[in-house]
C-alpha cells in the first residue's frame, strides 16, 4: 500500500465544521515564488550567525513515539508502504512526521529582522516563502523564534504576554521568512493594544500568497484550551496549512494543573481535533528550554518550503 499526502490546499480539510465559525473562502493563488524582486528589505545590524548544525534525528538509544501508518504526516512526493522496515527511521524525533527528498539546506546561516507590519499589503513583497508562527500570547513564540536561529534577542520575549501587535518578518539566509504573530486569548492586554484579529491575522492567513504554513504553538504542559481548539478549526475550515508544534514539552505539572505529562496532553489534543479533518495535521514537540524539536522543526520547514519552491 503506498500513501501520498497532497500540498497546500488538500492536506488539511475540514470535515465538520462548528456552526459558530464563518467560512471565508480560499483565493487561489498560484503556490510559487515570483522571480522579481519588489522590495528591498533595509540591512539589519546584525552580524552574521555561525551555521546550525542539524544533529541526527534517528538516534537509537533514545524513545521513539508509537505512531500508527494513518496518523502519519506524509509530505507530497514521498511514497510509504506498510511493509518498509526502514519507516522508523524517517520518522522526524518527537513528531509524525515523515522526511521526504525535499529535507535539505535546514540550517539556519544567517536571520534579521526586516519588517513590521499592521496590514498584510504591507508585508516584504519579494515573493520568498515563509512560516508564520502564531500561538497564545504566554505559549512562547518568540522564545521558540530565538531557539529555531539560535539568537538569545532576535524575537525579543516579555513577561506581559500580547506584546507583540505587528506582522514581524524575519529574513532567514536571505531566502525565507520566519514571521511572527500577534498571540491571541490575553484579555489582560491593553485594551489601546489589541488588534481585531478577525481584520488582521485572518486577513493574512487568507491572503498572503507566500505563506507556505501556519506553525500553531500549543502549551503542552496544561490541558487542551478551548482558544486553541477553535483556533486549529479554523484554519483547517479554511484550509491554511498547519503545523502542530507543542511548546514546554519539558514541563511537568501538578495534579491541579491536570497532572498529565506533556505527551497525555498532545495526544488528548489531537484527539479533540482529529474529528474536524479528513488527514492528520503534522505535529513536533519542542522546548525553547531544552531545544528539543529546534531541528526538527527546520528540517521540516526544509522540506515543506523545498517542495513549495518547486510548485
Amino acid at each position: 500500500m503506498v500513501v501520498t499526502q497532497l500540498p497546500r490546499f488538500h492536506y488539511l480539510v475540514f470535515k465538520n465544521p462548528p456552526p459558530s465559525f464563518k467560512f471565508f473562502p480560499k483565493p487561489k493563488v498560484p503556490i510559487k515564488s515570483t522571480a522579481s524582486t519588489l522590495f528591498s528589505a533595509p540591512k539589519s545590524t546584525l552580524s552574521t550567525t555561525e551555521p546550525i548544525p542539524i544533529t541526527d534525528f534517528s538516534l537509537p538509544d533514545e524513545p521513539k513515539l508509537e505512531i500508527s501508518l494513518d496518523k502519519l504526516f506524509i509530505p507530497p512526493e514521498t511514497q510509504v508502504s506498510c511493509d518498509d522496515s526502514s519507516l522508523s527511521t524517517r520518522i522526524l524525533k518527537g513528531s509524525n512526521i515523515v522526511l521526504s527528498k525535499y529535507a535539505r539546506d535546514a540550517q539556519v546561516v544567517q536571520a534579521e529582522f526586516v519588517k513590521s507590519s499592521v496590514r498584510t499589503e504591507d508585508c516584504p513583497s519579494d515573493g520568498l516563502p515563509e512560516f508564520a508562527l502564531v500561538g497564545r500570547s504566554n505559549v512562547g513564540k518568540s522564545s521558540l523564534l530565538n531557539s529555531l536561529v539560535r539568537r538569545k534577542r532576535l524575537a525579543l520575549t516579555s513577561k506581559k504576554p500580547g506584546k507583540t501587535q505587528c506582522i514581524n518578518h524575519f529574513r532567514i539566509n536571505d531566502s525565507w521568512y520566519l514571521v511572527d504573530l500577534p498571540g491571541y486569548g490575553y484579555a489582560s492586554a491593553p485594551q489601546e493594544l489589541r488588534t481585531d484579529w478577525g481584520k488582521f491575522t485572518k486577513d493574512y492567513f487568507i491572503n498572503r500568497s507566500t505563506l507556505v504554513s501556519v506553525f500553531l504553538l500549543i502549551d503542552a504542559s496544561i490541558p487542551a484550551k478551548k482558544i486553541d481548539l477553535e483556533y486549529a478549526s479554523w484554519l483547517g475550515q479554511n484550509q491554511v496549512p498547519m503545523t502542530l508544534i507543542f511548546t514546554k514539552c519539558d514541563k511537568r505539572k501538578k495534579k491541579k494543573n491536570g497532572g498529565k505529562r506533556p505527551e497525555e496532553n498532545v495526544k488528548d489534543f489531537q484527539e479533540l481535533i482529529c474529528g474536524f479533518f479528513q488527514t492528520v495535521p503534522p505535529w513536533i514537540m519542542t522546548s525553547s528550554v531544552t531545544n528539543q524539536g529546534r531541528d526538527e522543526i527546520l528540517l521540516h520547514m526544509a522540506q515543506l518550503r523545498n517542495y513549495w519552491l518547486k510548485h
